[in-house]
């Protein structure tokens, strides 16, 4: 309930006003009940009333318009609840506060189905203000007309609440089953578009499709059930309003032979009685949905932080005339990024690390060593559990918030490209301001050069027409077109050939501040600073001629390096670097230390 009111007050305007354009809608037929009564007793006195008659149509014709206007204009209403819902999510996800979904096809799930349960719960409130203001006008006129009679109207209301009641539980238990098989059945139609080429080369087409089967088999069970418990409180509720029409009815044919009860009322009665079972169907409907709701919250929730609120106003609008979100304040420019005991629940044990403007900082380690854990953790992608973080000697409270473009930009392991052409992919939405440097820096200026459709070239689901090389290469791009102080890069050369690694390497030193996760010769040669991690802990910190003589691990790690892996002497870095033997200006899997996270 907590998060229903809350979207309830969210755009708050929009909502009243929304709700007050249906009220008309369910309080009209209050006149056209009276215009009836009236009309009828006319005509059993052998008149016709065509005033009365125009009136009726008039009234019925107005009422229709206001539907349509209250539709449409809170329409905006939903989708903007929806959306900040959705917002709220993604940004716990996405900042490493929350836990993310096992599967894209679940998380789809949630963020679609969920958040529809949820707004659509909160949205019922509207009718059954309508509802229950024409039912208590309703029931006023009637008992001043037949008490007796009006209170036969009562009992479907009091019946559909104990049942709704007895059925909660039950409803709750089964739309969380439905949910959960949902989201298994979208999970692996995620997973099979996404490993198409492994079934395929597997032979495993008919095994992957009977694994949907049974998902699907056992999705279907799951939501007859589930609409079997609804639809069931949904008829209990329609049958009751019905039985009540019938003891109406069946009272007021007494009242009708003794003169007490006219033509005229009978009409108003039965035309009431029709509109009052909006009343108990839509408090049947509120019932069936609060479990439905309260399960779906419980779904969203369990994507986000344990401090985080689902339903808090961060902003979000659909508004097209809306401001843009500030953009991070560059009046703050970079001089020196210090992180002090960084501790994560998944193997970093009080790590500091200190980042000055212009350097070239190195994380290196062995597999499993926390490399890019510390990384992740810095930027806020993944959840502290001690450690402090200052930028500029200012603490920074939120870095999943603060240490974003353009104050910084992050390079990961895996590039993460769009179905969409390479300007697209880089800009995401930027300016192209700064596009054609960034390119250049991150050398794709000659691959670009030699692509017929140069920057409208579409590169296919995930980037499968550019190399590996190409594709890391474009992704670099993408975080320097954000022109950050600094750039945080995780393992960018590991599909590069020697030559197109200087030349990257060559070009981006100097352009910002690096942050990288290398074990690359080249790259090592190439730090101010580089910090060997063991097992999430810092065992050497210094240049790589330094490590060498005075860490263990670095000369463990050295010594793994393979044979025909250039590799720069300890005593002299410029010469280490001039060693890269000159390859061919392609993408090739180069050797690499065996380190890799």
């Amino acid at each position: 309930m907590k998060v229903a009111a809350a979207l309830a007050r969210f755009e708050l305007r929009r909502y009243l006003v929304g709700g007050l354009l249906w009220l008309p809608a369910s309080v009209l037929p209050l006149a056209g009940g009276l215009i009836l009564q009236q009309l009828f007793d006319h005509l059993v006195a052998g008149r016709v009333p065509l005033l009365l008659c125009a009136a009726f149509a008039g009234i019925e014709l107005v009422r229709g318009v206001t539907i349509v206007i209250a539709w449409t204009y809170g329409d905006y209403w939903w989708s903007a609840a929806a959306a900040l819902l959705r917002a709220n999510v993604l940004r716990s996800v996405l900042a490493g506060r929350g836990r993310a979904p096992r599967s894209p096809g679940e998380g789809l799930s949630r963020l679609r189905d969920d958040t529809g349960d949820v707004v659509q719960f909160v949205d019922e409130s509207v009718p059954l203000a309508g509802a229950v203001l024409f039912s208590t006008a309703a029931l006023t006129i009637m008992a001043s007309i037949d008490p007796a009679v009006t209170l036969v109207l009562v009992l479907p209301v009091i019946a559909v609440g104990v049942l709704s009641r007895l059925l909660n539980r039950t409803i709750r238990r089964l739309h969380r089953h439905s949910r959960a098989l949902g989201a298994a059945v979208t999970g692996h139609l995620g997973e099979i578009f996404g490993g198409v080429l492994a079934i395929k080369t597997a032979g495993a087409e008919e095994a992957a499709l009977e694994r949907l089967r049974r998902h699907n088999r056992l999705r279907r069970e799951a939501a007859v059930k589930d609409r079997l418990a609804t639809d069931l409180l949904d008829a209990a509720t329609g049958a009751t309003a019905e039985i009540s029409i019938g003891l109406v009815l069946l009272l007021a044919a007494p009242a009708m032979r003794r003169g007490d009860f006219t033509v005229g009322d009978l009409a108003l009665f039965t035309t009431y009685v029709g509109w009052l079972t909006a009343l108990p169907r839509t408090i049947g409907v509120i019932m069936s949905r609060m479990p439905q709701a309260g399960v779906s919250v419980e779904r969203l929730t369990q994507l986000m932080g344990p401090e985080e609120d689902l339903s808090r106003d961060t902003g979000a609008r659909l508004h097209r005339d809306h401001p843009a979100a500030p953009r991070p304040a560059h009046d703050d420019p970079l001089r020196v990024l210090r992180a002090r005991g960084l501790t994560t629940g998944h193997g970093l044990h009080g790590v500091d690390l200190e980042v000055r403007r212009g350097s070239f900082t190195v994380i290196t380690g062995a597999v499993g060593s926390g490399k890019t854990t510390l990384v992740r953790a810095l930027l806020g992608l993944e959840p502290l559990t001690s450690g402090t973080i200052h930028w500029n000697g200012g603490p920074v409270t939120d870095p999943g918030r603060f240490l974003v473009p353009g104050r910084t930009a992050y390079v990961g392991q895996v590039p993460r490209l769009f179905s969409a052409s390479l300007r697209e992919n880089l800009l995401l939405g930027r300016p192209a301001d700064h596009l054609e440097r960034a390119l250049e820096l991150a050398a794709f200026d000659r691959d670009l050069a030699g692509m017929p459709d140069g920057l409208d070239t579409v590169v296919g689901p995930r980037g499968v027409r550019l190399s590996g090389g190409q594709a890391q290469r474009v992704a670099a791009a993408r975080a320097l077109v954000r022109t950050p102080d600094l750039l945080v890069v995780d393992d960018l050369s590991s599909a590069l050939d020697v030559e197109t690694e200087r030349q990257l390497w060559e070009r981006i030193t100097g352009a910002c501040t690096l942050l990288v996760v290398s074990h690359r010769p080249a790259v090592l040669a190439r730090a101010d600073q580089v910090i060997v991690l063991d097992r999430g802990r810092v065992t050497g910190r210094g240049r790589l001629e330094e490590l060498l003589e005075t860490c263990p691990e670095m000369r463990r790690l050295w010594s793994l390096t393979p044979l025909e892996e250039p590799r720069p002497s300890a005593g002299a870095r410029a010469a280490a670097i001039q060693a890269d033997a000159p390859g061919d200006h392609g993408d090739h899997p180069s050797s690499r230390l065996t380190v890799t996270d």
